[in-house]
């Protein structure tokens, strides 16, 4: 009658046990060392992590296409683009049309007045560039150009300087 195996008989059969670099027969000593040593990792599993406080939610957004159909949102946009496309005129049209129809969010705001105050930059009306920026704080306080528009050797002088004041 074969014996079920014991922690000092292996599973493996006698000609493979015996093979070169084969295992050996486990001893009793080291079966005990090595489940304390699995009842420990087990243990160091079981602890939860500390629970993390929740991501905060994500500030509630409006479809793109119901701002389009606000006619002061749209201008505003369309500023942008007519900017972007070098149509100067046209653009300073479009974005003083966006402030006339009431734009709702005050970075909005300032995003216009941002804009008007780089086509005046240009055009070298300087008074009213300053002017603009300052408009643009006073819409949104935070308001911040970006490294790239900060050193711009036109209008990025003129803002540092609005900016100081602002700071103050």
């Amino acid at each position: 009658m074969a014996s079920l195996p014991t922690v000092t008989q292996p599973l493996f059969s006698r000609a493979f046990r015996h093979a070169p670099g084969a295992a050996r027969r486990l001893r009793p000593a080291r079966c005990g060392a090595w489940l304390a040593v699995a009842v420990a990792l087990s243990a160091c599993q079981a602890v939860a992590p500390p629970p993390q406080s929740p991501a905060p939610a994500p500030e509630p957004t409006v479809s793109i296409a119901a701002l389009y159909l606000r006619p002061a949102e749209r201008s505003l946009v369309e500023g942008i683009r007519l900017y972007e496309e070098a149509a100067f005129a046209r653009a300073e049209a479009a974005l003083r049309r966006a402030l006339d129809e009431g734009l709702t969010d005050r970075r909005d705001r300032a995003v216009a007045q941002k804009y008007l105050a780089f086509i005046t930059c240009a055009f070298a009306r300087l008074a009213e560039c300053e002017a603009h920026f300052e408009q643009a704080f006073a819409a949104d306080p935070q308001f911040q150009l970006d490294a790239k528009e900060i050193g711009h050797p036109i209008w990025g002088p003129v803002y540092r300087r609005v900016a100081a004041a602002a700071a103050r």
